[in-house]
């Protein structure tokens, strides 16, 4: 697990919480209403279970960059060569 990594699952923990704080907080009519201490609670939860689902199944955002990354270090004529090795003279 890189810095990439846990700058994704920092971000996606980060978006859950603000999920969370927006739902319960328009769920009560006034401001007043609203149980901050519940909602708080709410949301740090699924922010801790946002950071234990990325631990457990990954980021398919960071696979992706990981991808691209790993692609970029391949000589772009590769192919070439390879293809040059089957030629017959």
């Amino acid at each position: 697990m890189d810095k990439n990594f846990w700058k994704a699952t920092a971000i996606r923990a980060v978006r859950t919480f603000l999920q969370v704080v927006l739902a319960v907080w328009t769920a009560g009519t006034l401001i007043t209403e609203v149980d901050w201490k519940m909602l708080l609670l709410s949301a740090v939860s699924a922010s801790i279970y946002s950071v234990l689902t990325s631990l457990l199944t990954g980021l398919p955002e960071v696979e992706y960059q990981q991808h691209i990354y790993m692609s970029a270090e391949e000589p772009e004529d590769s192919w070439i060569e390879e293809e040059g090795d089957t030629d017959e003279e």
